[in-house]
């Protein structure tokens, strides 16, 4: 199967991964040919990449880090708890919820029994779900990343614990913005952003008045904006100011944000947006923690059509987790043709060998 943008799908190509919704039903089914009417219903979903059929790369075989009963029940949690935040707030009704730390803790489990099982480095682009609610899935999202990161880091079950809480709780704030605001495709007012930036304050001030979540959660989700050099939000706190679990989570944030499709822009490939982070590195970012996770996340997706700095073009059929930068390609084209017999070529073992160029039709949807 090949990764492809959405964009550069065309009418006939076979799907090759079944495409399902955030409650577990199918929308589109591996093996059917897809009309143009089934892909203009894939750019309106908001599904940003899918996999299609391609004979050459019939044996890749997707696994997925996180399980699906894992993520339908994490989705459903979420949804259910963010949701009553977002209607008692609009009634303006100070309330508890008693449950919400147990809840989450078993979410928590169930997320990190799966990443102890598999030890592949992350790709969530092989997840091909669409979400009604795009604050839903990214909490799921950070949470999955930053919990990885930090197994990484060698924390501890009660830190896992911690920061795992924090991370899924990190923009309960964004329940009290409306909407539209939220979901605005076009450039925010002064006075909308100014809204949108209060998320994390807001967020702070619902959790810390939680009896069950520890105010370490609440912190979390009051700093995640907060940036090294004092650039960030609400309180442009710097350096050692900014707990270290805000530190991991705003990186796991950022990624996933940029490697997300919005209603205002396409999304990034996964080393576009480590390109990113490390453009920030030092500055914005600790330096180490964005390093940490460049070794935890799949920078180019299984499927994924590269060219190679010594021309050949091929297709990444598998990670090196010792080495994100460097998959295993199956060559396909040399010297301008395409091969009869395709082979594999393992990036680890042939350091002076990089990838230079991703799919130029994918690249010019980011």
């Amino acid at each position: 199967m090949r990764l492809v943008s959405t964009q550069a799908v065309t009418e006939g190509d076979i799907l090759a991964k079944t495409i399902h919704n955030d409650s577990g039903q199918v929308l589109l089914q591996e093996g059917i040919s897809l009309s143009s009417r089934m892909i203009g219903r894939l750019h309106e979903l908001g599904i940003s990449f899918i996999y299609i059929k391609d004979d050459r790369t019939a044996d890749i075989e997707i696994e997925e880090a996180i399980q699906r009963e894992t993520k339908q029940n994490a989705i459903k949690t979420i949804k259910r708890e963010f949701r009553v935040v977002s209607e008692k707030s609009t009634l303006n009704k100070a309330f508890n919820s008693p449950q919400m730390n147990k809840h989450f803790s078993k979410v928590i489990d169930e997320i990190l029994n799966d990443l102890n099982s598999h030890q592949q480095a992350l790709s969530i682009l092989s997840d091909v779900i669409t979400y009604d609610n795009y604050v839903f899935t990214h909490s799921l999202n950070v949470t999955v990343y930053t919990l990885r990161l930090a197994l990484e880091l060698n924390y501890n079950e009660k830190q896992l614990k911690e920061i795992g809480l924090g991370a899924i709780l990190h923009d309960v704030g964004k329940m009290m913005i409306p909407l539209e605001i939220l979901n605005k495709p076009g450039k925010l007012t002064d006075e909308e952003f100014s809204m949108i930036k209060a998320h994390a304050s807001e967020g702070f001030e619902y959790l810390r008045k939680q009896h069950d979540v520890p105010l370490l959660a609440a912190h979390c989700a009051f700093q995640h904006h907060e940036r090294l050099d004092g650039s960030g939000y609400p309180r442009g706190i710097q350096h050692n100011e900014i707990h270290e679990y805000a530190k991991v989570i705003a990186i796991a944030d950022v990624f996933d944000a940029i490697t997300s499709q919005r209603v205002y822009r396409h999304a990034m490939l996964p080393n576009e947006a480590l390109e990113l982070l490390y453009a920030g590195a030092g500055t914005q970012f600790d330096q180490s923690l964005v390093e940490a996770f460049r070794s935890v996340v799949a920078l180019y997706p299984e499927g994924l059509s590269v060219t190679l700095s010594d021309g050949r073009e091929g297709i990444v059929v598998k990670q090196n987790q010792s080495l994100t930068t460097h998959p295993i390609v199956r060559i396909i084209r040399e010297n301008g043709c395409d091969l009869q017999d395709c082979y594999d070529l393992d990036l680890a073992q042939q350091l002076d060998v990089t990838i230079v160029k991703i799919e130029s039709i994918l690249a010019n949807t980011v």
